[in-house]
């Protein structure tokens, strides 16, 4: 292809080649090349990206632009060609004077719009993570370009991007006044500059002064210089406090949503709305890493080390490593946030790739709550059961004290009932006589069953002692309320876990027993947190069990009141 390279048309950015009502509808083009067969006069040839999950594949393949299509195929267009007897969807990605392959072309199908929907940084992105993955362009693309909605595309043509609003000088660095390097990275973006930077974020804070206003003022900066910017959070909840952060700050509407949980046609409005250069920032989950901004400056992600920023398929990419080539392909400043940094975040820091802003160790003391670890020091001589008493006495005075005051939290690893029954005696573990699976029951009385196979666990004597009697190993979320409501009668309780989210807990005195990444936001802070059964977090299987640990940990220390407070 190198003779050819003067007279090919490669991907140009889609304000150029994608506006609106260009040439002729797709009805009339079909209806012309069913009369007229002739190819294109100008690059007649156009390299397609088939979607399709074969490995294999994994190539650009040459088909015939028709004369009716010459002007609607551009690059980054989608198509529909046939491939191995049956029609697929694809890309075009370039078009050229001359094939490769020395016999005829199979002539496109069909232009499916007009809509240029694959830009030339997203296509270069795209390959570097599939390469970096060892997966496929295509299997990239399917992540990276949502399918097409007619009625969406239709309305974004006819809508107006917002004027872009002055933001409040009231609230223009707050966010970042207690990191001594914070102002001086705003600095650098309002400049134009593209710093990579690590936030060590300082835990309860008030919202004038929280992460998720950070990273809205780090995005005016970013707007100031003329570039637009992309923050990945994890889930909705997140996405809420930031879309709201971005409110207050530069006013409704200056912003665009892409998460997985909008309609089809919501997600792809908001999606055209950032290609066509109406929205300048965007704010999502792991569907906004891919949002096609026109100019980006910066890509902001929060909280790297959840898991749900791994995406689910393949080639199953982290959002972190697609930030990441992202900003190296656009030139573009990175910035990652959370309460602790995650292993490869620290690696970065470590080797000079990121430049680290954190407070000083007097103001993370200051901020941070007073931290008491059942059976340690003095309380080992107080409460002798205390290092093995799931609800010791260091932990029941804390929740006593802290519910007159306000709401309480109580971090559960596990949701459920009671989790792996062991014998009352000997503590050996019971499981199920058919698969020797896990068992779960409602409580110790109740006939168990088994977790793998469903099936009823019978009564029957240890198999080391004799002993008929049962005690719960694990106990979930919901055993847990229920101890605690029976504990403390008069007080409300709250669960909260995967699927049965609470977005705010006011502040009134209450207690909420919830799973980690579950745990809400109280107003004014929780007055105190217990995190119960902490070794069944050290026991996660895999290599990072004590890094998520830990960050689970942190997480939910940060929802409580600094120590000066009482927290």
């Amino acid at each position: 292809m190198s003779e050819h390279d003067t007279d090919q048309l490669a991907l140009v950015p889609a304000d150029v080649v994608s506006a609106p009502g260009r040439g002729r509808s797709a009805t009339s083009r079909t209806a012309a090349r069913a009369g007229s067969p002739a190819l294109a006069g100008h690059l007649p040839v156009a390299k397609v990206v088939i979607d399709t999950g074969l490995a294999h594949l994994d190539r650009p393949f040459e088909y015939s632009v028709a004369a009716v299509d010459e002007g609607a195929a551009v690059p980054g267009v989608r198509v529909r060609v046939r491939f191995a007897g049956r029609d697929h969807d694809g890309f075009v990605v370039a078009r050229t004077a001359t094939s490769e392959h020395p016999g005829a072309l199979t002539p496109l199908r069909r232009v499916v719009s007009d809509e240029v929907v694959l830009t030339p940084h997203i296509l270069r992105v795209c390959r570097h993570v599939a390469d970096y993955y060892a997966g496929s362009l295509a299997d990239m693309l399917r992540l990276a370009v949502p399918p097409r909605h007619a009625a969406a595309e239709k309305a974004a043509a006819e809508a107006v991007g917002p004027s872009a609003a002055p933001e409040g000088d009231k609230a223009r660095n707050s966010a970042w006044s207690a990191y001594p390097a914070g102002r001086a990275l705003l600095t650098r973006l309002e400049g134009g500059q593209s710093p990579a930077a690590a936030l060590l974020a300082l835990p309860a804070q008030p919202p004038s002064r929280d992460w998720p206003l950070a990273l809205a003022q780090a995005a005016a900066a970013t707007r100031r210089s003329g570039r637009g910017s992309v923050l990945v959070v994890p889930d909705h909840r997140d996405l809420d406090r930031v879309s709201a952060a971005l409110d207050a700050l530069l006013g409704p509407g200056q912003h665009a949503r892409l998460s997985a949980d909008q309609g089809p046609s919501a997600r792809y409005s908001s999606w055209l709305s950032v290609l066509r250069g109406q929205h300048d920032i965007v704010v999502g989950t792991r569907a906004a890493a891919y949002a096609p901004m026109t100019s980006p400056g910066l890509f902001a992600l929060w909280d790297d080390g959840d898991d749900v920023l791994r995406e689910l398929r393949s080639p199953y990419p982290h959002i972190r490593e697609v930030l990441r080539l992202r900003a190296a392909d656009a030139q573009a400043a990175l910035l990652t946030a959370g309460f602790v940094r995650s292993a490869p975040v620290a690696a970065w820091v470590s080797a000079g790739h990121m430049r680290s802003v954190h407070s000083t160790t007097a103001t993370v003391r200051h901020e941070m709550p007073r931290v008491a670890v059942a059976g340690e020091g003095h309380e080992g001589a107080h409460d002798a059961a205390a290092a093995t008493a799931r609800l010791p006495s260091l932990a029941w005075r804390a929740i006593s004290v802290g519910v007159k005051t306000g709401p309480v939290l109580i971090q559960v690893p596990r949701r459920g009932n009671i989790l792996g029954l062991s014998c009352g005696r000997c503590r050996h573990r019971i499981e199920c006589g058919a698969c020797h699976g896990p068992t779960t029951s409602a409580d110790e009385v109740t006939e168990p069953t088994c977790q793998w196979c469903g099936k009823p666990v019978p009564v029957a004597p240890c198999p080391q002692c004799g002993s008929s009697e049962r005690r719960g190993a694990v106990r979930g979320e919901q055993r847990t309320a229920y101890e605690i409501g029976r504990a403390f009668p008069g007080v409300k309780v709250h669960t909260a876990k995967a699927g049965q989210l609470l977005p705010r807990v006011n502040a009134e005195p209450s207690i909420v027993v919830a799973t980690p990444g579950a745990e809400p936001v109280a107003e004014g802070g929780y007055t105190a947190t217990v995190l119960l059964d902490g070794w069944a977090l050290l026991d996660r299987a895999g290599l990072d069990s004590s890094i998520e640990a830990l960050r689970r940990w942190s997480a939910a220390a940060a929802l409580t009141r600094s120590g000066a407070a009482g927290g």
